[in-house]
């Protein structure tokens, strides 16, 4: 008996072994399910402005607090996953969402209410920073590439909001999303129970001091987050804040927005597996030179008075750019700190997740204060050539 449970666990530990690659399904999925509820409230942005008789203002700050909330508590997050493991911090993530969900299925009708537990359900975009070190667990380093690439797929989660939030929120009222949702919650929990434990124990507690330590010895770690803020700020940004813009300047459908939406994150998703095998196969800073060098450009023409069809075509470049470039971003993160790839994630992760709070922010200033959104895009122009700029000195540095 005890040999059999020996071979069992031998073949756990091989790098094609199913079960490694079952717990990489469930943990994506569980991912996905975790983004779409945290992004479930920026697809109904229209309606609740609408039905609450908010300022563009006020619905900007409605769509950005859950990504601060989630992008600043991914370091803890990390940190937690580190000392007491993936499955367990996973689970109790997803058992934690159904709370603010409750609420805003059920009782939640005002602004200030919709504010609160708005930030409280932004915890759910935290998954990312727990499944990437559960996962680096599982899959030894020659597979850890692949299998990580794979998890980010999860990001695509936002797009099962995009198309069906407006849809449900049409055919009935907005509260029902987050029932509906919920349902995709409890899935995943019930799922994520079935996994086994961690094959090994994590050998390293991670304090605050050790991320501090990081981040003051290397500035590259400085430069790779600001080239997340940017890359991966886009996604979160125009994923959540697409039916709006669309809303405001061609005056469409809300339910076209949402699908405008959803092809944007399918394609930022299915473009960050390319953005790292790319990189694997050329040096990840040259794609990341060609990806700020195409966001520069966008941004300008963008600012301009264009067609539907030219603007959403630029709004699909825009996320293949940014889907590459996230790809390329983790590319450069596991080459330059292979020893504290899970410390630098949730530093990086956390920075890309800023990087889609105050897009929304500004596109609201601007859009009450001069009725135009052209400037917000003056800022992705200059924002993408500072990027630039930065990611010549990381070439600079390590040539």
């Amino acid at each position: 008996m005890k040999l059999l449970k020996l071979n069992d666990q031998a073949k756990k530990q091989s790098p094609y072994s199913p079960y490694r690659w079952y717990v990489l399904s469930i943990t994506t999925l569980s991912m996905a399910f975790t983004f779409a509820v945290w992004s479930a409230l920026s697809p109904l942005a229209p309606i609740l402005q609408q039905d609450l008789h908010l300022t563009h203002t006020e619905i900007s700050i409605l769509i950005a607090l859950p990504i601060l909330s989630g992008s600043i508590l991914r370091i803890p997050i990390g940190i937690l996953t580190d000392r007491y493991g993936g499955k367990k911090i996973f689970a109790a993530l997803l058992l934690y969402t159904l709370i603010p969900m409750f609420a805003l299925e059920t009782f939640v009708s005002t602004y200030p209410q919709l504010l609160v537990w708005g930030l409280l359900l932004g915890a759910a975009g935290t998954s990312f920073a727990i499944g990437i070190p559960y996962l680096s667990k599982w899959f030894p380093p020659e597979n850890q590439g692949l299998a990580l690439g794979l998890f980010g797929m999860g990001n695509g989660g936002t797009a099962i909001a995009s198309f069906l939030a407006p849809q449900i929120a049409q055919n009935t009222n907005w509260h029902f999303v987050f029932f509906w949702f919920s349902l995709l919650i409890i899935l995943a929990l019930f799922l994520f129970l079935t996994i086994k434990k961690e094959p090994r124990p994590s050998s390293e507690t991670i304090s605050w001091l050790t991320y501090k330590q990081i981040l003051r010895s290397d500035v590259k770690v400085w430069i790779l987050s600001f080239l997340y803020f940017v890359t991966f700020g886009l996604f979160v940004a125009f994923s959540n804040y697409i039916p709006k813009l669309v809303t405001d300047v061609f005056n469409l459908p809300k339910t076209y927005g949402g699908s405008l939406a959803g092809i944007f994150v399918i394609l930022a998703t299915l473009t960050r597996p390319l953005g790292g095998w790319l990189s694997d196969h050329i040096d990840a800073k040259t794609i990341l030179s060609i990806v700020f060098a195409i966001l520069s450009t966008i941004g300008i023409v963008l600012s301009l008075d264009l067609s539907l069809p030219l603007f959403s075509v630029l709004l699909f470049v825009i996320a293949c750019a940014a889907g590459t470039g996230n790809g390329a971003v983790f590319k450069l993160v596991a080459l330059y700190y292979p020893k504290h790839t899970g410390i630098v994630t949730g530093i990086v992760g956390a920075a890309g997740g800023l990087g889609g709070f105050f897009p929304p922010l500004i596109l609201g200033l601007c859009k009450d204060q001069f009725d135009t959104y052209a400037y917000n895009f003056i800022f992705l122009s200059i924002f993408a050539l500072l990027s630039l700029y930065l990611n010549q000195k990381l070439r600079n540095q390590t040539s």
